[in-house]
Formats: structure tokens, C-alpha cells, sequence
């Protein structure tokens, strides 16, 4: 339970929730603690409100679990303070989704993180052979989208890290971690972008354009740019010249995103997990031992998922 707005879950006894019209009562399978829960507890994400309203709360707010007559499906819109850091989670009739057979709870509440990845494909229209620059690559979504790139044919994979133990981990064609004064002419020596999946933003990517705008008319070969972290920071400056020279097109990550989209997307993901060729990086720890779990400072690329 969180006892304070920036305060650190313990392991502690709380009534089971008990569930009222239009809801239902989920026992809880598996559930991830991601950066986006870590911001709400600390009353700094825009969801804090919603739910820091009654203290104490039990945080994060979707997981895997299991219905009343034996269903395991992925959950979410708990109601607070019924968090899915928990044994037992209640949410609303039909906020919920059948997990296909044959997925581990564990690695379903990480599936989430490939299928974004794929919008390198849905919002860019990747294609096979085209390189691939992953910003932010050493997290557990970067590490995906590398995975998901070569399964969807990237002929070349830049990745991008602050880390150089963590780069040297990753199967990609080029790595770039350099001071800022240099990391602009680093995104220039391993150029010739054709997709860019940010999950950065800020100072990096603010370098990355000035590296892609040449200096003198050229015809460039237009790079897509999708947009959808911003672990560095929210905003950038964007010259006009890296718009009207460069042939850069910036993509929001919901761009061409449609139920239909969706659907494939995840069935996409669902296929590669059965047969082996997506593969997740999980730090299991038993619901008994968040209060450690949670002040853990890095993951080195593993998701943090909570086992009940």
C-alpha cells in the first residue's frame, strides 16, 4: 500500500475489494511496474489526481488476472484505492480482454511495450531493408523495438544509449553514446536514416535534426520520425531548415492507428511470442518484496513484474 504522495509501497494487509454494480472482482496473475506508475505515485503524472484521491492506495492500474469463472485476461481502469499491486483488483464490467492461451501472465503485462514497437510499421510504414534508429535503446521497449525491427526486416538497426555496458548487450549494426558536443556528428556518421523510433525526445532528438539538415540543397531521402517517449524531456527546438531541407516527417505514434491496426498489431506480437522469436527480459519478484523492487534505481533493460 502507498501511505504518501511520493512514498514507497510496503507489503501490508488491505481489505479485499468488494465489488458493486457494473463491476467484478479480478485475482491478480501478474502485474508490471513501469515508469508511468512510479510518475502517478509520486503525484507527477496527469492520472495522479484520479487516482492518489483516497490514501492509502495500492498503485498501478492494469495487470493481468483471472475472472470469476476462470478466464485470464489483461485489466485495466482499476478503482482506486484497488491498484493491481494486489492479490485481489476490482474494475468495471468489460474492462478487460482475453489473454490467448499459451502466454505467460508475466510476459503478457510486457507485450504491451512490442506492440507499440510496431509502429515503426503502422506510423512510418517500415520496410524491409530500410535501417532503423532506436532512441532510448537500452530500455525494455528499445530493446523490443530492436527485436521487432529485424523480425520485421530492417536491413540496418542504429541504437542510441547512455550506457555502454547495456549497448554492447544489444544485437544492433551501430551504437551511439557520446557527450552532447559530440553526439550530433555521431547521428551524422551513422546517418542515412528511412525510420526513427524516439522513445526520447528533448536534447537528443533536437541534435538529430540538425544532423539530418544539410548544409548545402540537396534532394534527401525523406526520414520518418515517430514520436512516442520523451525520456529526455517534452520539448525540442525545430529549426525550420530541418523541415523544409532535410526531408524529415514527424509522426505522432498513434498515426494510422486504427481498431483494425490494433488487432493485427497485437495478433502480430501474440504469433511472434508463441514461436520464440520475440523474446522479454523479466525481473519476477514475489508482491511480498515490493517495497525493495520498487526503489530499485535501473533494471538494465528488464521490466519490473510484480508475481502475487
Amino acid at each position: 500500500m502507498l501511505h504518501e504522495v511520493g512514498g514507497v509501497p510496503r507489503y501490508e494487509e488491505f481489505p479485499d475489494p468488494v465489488p458493486a454494480e457494473g463491476e467484478v472482482v479480478i485475482e491478480v496473475l501478474a502485474a508490471a511496474v513501469e515508469n508511468v506508475d512510479k510518475a502517478v505515485a509520486a503525484g507527477k503524472h496527469y492520472a495522479s489526481g484520479k487516482y492518489l484521491e483516497e490514501l492509502p492506495m495500492i498503485p498501478v492500474f492494469d495487470g493481468i488476472g483471472r475472472l470469476p469463472d476462470g478466464t485470464v485476461v489483461g485489466f485495466g481502469n482499476v478503482r482506486s484505492p484497488y491498484g493491481a499491486l494486489a492479490e485481489k483488483t476490482v474494475v468495471p464490467e468489460g474492462a478487460y480482454a482475453p489473454i490467448p492461451d499459451g502466454i505467460d501472465p508475466a510476459v503478457a503485462t510486457v507485450m504491451a511495450s512490442a506492440i507499440t514497437a510496431l509502429t515503426m510499421k503502422t506510423a512510418a510504414g517500415l520496410q524491409p531493408g530500410e535501417t532503423v534508429l532506436v532512441q532510448g535503446a537500452t530500455g525494455v521497449a528499445g530493446r523490443l523495438a530492436i527485436q521487432v525491427a529485424r523480425l520485421l526486416g530492417a536491413g540496418r538497426i542504429v541504437a542510441t544509449g547512455r550506457d555502454d555496458t547495456q549497448l554492447a548487450e544489444l544485437v544492433a549494426d551501430a551504437v551511439i553514446n557520446t557527450p552532447d558536443e559530440d553526439l550530433q556528428q555521431a547521428y551524422a556518421d551513422a546517418g542515412g536514416y528511412d525510420v526513427v523510433l524516439d522513445f526520447l525526445w528533448g536534447r537528443p532528438t533536437e541534435l538529430l535534426l540538425r544532423a539530418l539538415t544539410p548544409d548545402t540543397f540537396a534532394f534527401t531521402t525523406p526520414t520518418r520520425i515517430v514520436q512516442i517517449g520523451e525520456v529526455a524531456g517534452p520539448d525540442l527546438a525545430v529549426p525550420a531548415s530541418a523541415l523544409r531541407t532535410s526531408g524529415v516527417e514527424l509522426y505522432g505514434a498513434a498515426r494510422n492507428l486504427t481498431p483494425e491496426a490494433m488487432g493485427e498489431s497485437y495478433q502480430q506480437v501474440v504469433d511472434w511470442t508463441r514461436s520464440g522469436d520475440l523474446t522479454f527480459r523479466i525481473d519476477r519478484v514475489p508482491l511480498t518484496e515490493i517495497e525493495s523492487a520498487w526503489q530499485r534505481s535501473s533494471s538494465r533493460g528488464s521490466r519490473l513484474v510484480v508475481i502475487p
